[in-house]
């Protein structure tokens, strides 16, 4: 097992509405939408890049 999988193995439903409890203090009702538009933009990069790795290495591959 990595220790990613043990981190979140100990997050359950109660720990993740006292997460969000706490970043909506943090970062007020305003800001919330702007922090996941930022989030989900670079989320997408991330998956373009990966794709875009893939494709080369199978590219690379033939």
């Amino acid at each position: 097992m990595n220790s990613l999988s043990i981190f979140f193995g100990f997050i359950g439903g109660p720990q993740v509405i006292i997460i969000l409890v706490v970043v909506l203090l943090l970062f007020g009702g305003r800001k919330i939408p702007e922090l996941m538009k930022g989030l989900g933009s670079g989320i997408k990069e991330f998956k373009n890049a990966s794709k875009d790795e893939s494709e080369e290495q199978l590219k690379e591959k033939k």
